[in-house]
């Protein structure tokens, strides 16, 4: 019998078997394409709010006292981190009235560096005033994610401090083009309960101090949403719960890193897309299965008579004179 027969032969024993298709399932693993399957993603617009009361340093990672933007922007590579491949994110940044789109949303597996390090750059320094009319900012968040397209939800970082304050309760940001739902997407309030003091900077970011009660606007009173301490801050969850009632989006608290996460991964805002998905690994743990199922108990048999074999050897050392 020739060489290759006996190979052949012996390659088609039972005894060979698992070996020959664990050889099959790696060759399958390496040579694989992607298949496309249909797979929920998400399309965001992120909005941070980075006005001065963003500054306020109440809220903690790691054990570290930081401030709300910083805390906003840890939260938002732990959702960057868990967001499915094929969804799209993008960086807004709002001051005064207007949001400024940085970041068009880019798809997150293939620019994940890049949306982290874009993320980095975002602070308090890109301000262009000191003023924060956060109604007419969510609108305005609204109106650049439906510019993008019809598929791109929104996502809006505040503390929910109107400044100066509104001048009556019921006062609501011009929305004749927006109807309620039709974005979608969260308000996430971010800051303490307890009224903190707002840092103060100068026109290229520096910190002067305080804001100081003279410095500001103070409105309160009966049919006012001032607070009668408009040069502290703290989070205006009631004045944002309303908002989100008003425009068609979710409220959430950010009281740890992983609720944007959490809102951000909602099945309600999920959007099915045929996506080229990497199987490759389902055929190469098969095949690693056979072989440790054809190995393992020849190892372990191997094993066992090694230890037979010099508990005999020491048994006649043992019994020499």
């Amino acid at each position: 019998m020739s060489p290759w027969r006996r190979f052949a032969n012996g390659l088609g024993s039972r005894q060979n078997l698992p070996i020959v298709l664990a050889a099959t399932l790696l060759a399958v693993a390496v040579w694989l394409p992607p298949i496309t399957l249909q797979r929920s993603t998400y399309q965001y617009l992120v909005t941070f709010d980075v006005t001065q009361s963003m500054e306020v340093d109440d809220q903690t990672v790691a054990g570290a006292a930081v401030s709300r933007l910083a805390f906003a922007k840890a939260a938002t590579r732990e959702a960057l981190r868990r967001m499915p491949c094929g969804s799209k994110v993008g960086w807004a940044i709002f001051a005064d009235y207007r949001v400024m789109p940085l970041v068009l949303p880019i798809e997150v597996c293939e620019n994940y560096d890049a949306l982290l390090a874009s993320l980095d750059r975002i602070d308090g320094k890109m301000r262009w005033a000191n003023a924060s009319n956060i109604g007419k900012g969510v609108t305005w968040a609204m109106r650049s994610a439906r510019a993008i397209d019809k598929e791109t939800r929104v996502v809006f970082f505040t503390d929910g401090q109107e400044s100066p304050p509104l001048r009556n309760k019921d006062v609501t940001p011009p929305m004749g083009d927006i109807t309620p739902g039709d974005v979608g997407g969260w308000l996430i309030g971010v800051g303490g309960d307890m009224p903190a003091r707002i840092p103060r900077f100068d026109g290229d970011g520096n910190p002067i101090g305080f804001w100081a009660a003279a410095d500001v606007v103070q409105r309160f009173g009966p049919g006012t949403p001032g607070t009668a301490h408009e040069h502290l801050s703290e989070l205006r969850e009631p004045h944002l719960q309303s908002l989100g009632k008003l425009l068609g989006l979710g409220y959430r608290r950010l009281a740890k890193t992983d609720v944007a996460a959490e809102a951000m991964l909602d099945p309600a805002l999920a959007q099915p897309r045929p996506i080229g998905t990497d199987l490759r690994w389902v055929p190469a743990l098969l095949g690693l299965g056979l072989l440790a199922l054809r190995f393992v108990p020849d190892l372990a048999f191997a094993r066992t008579r090694r230890q037979v074999q010099r508990q005999g050897f020491d048994s006649t050392r043992a019994g020499q004179p």
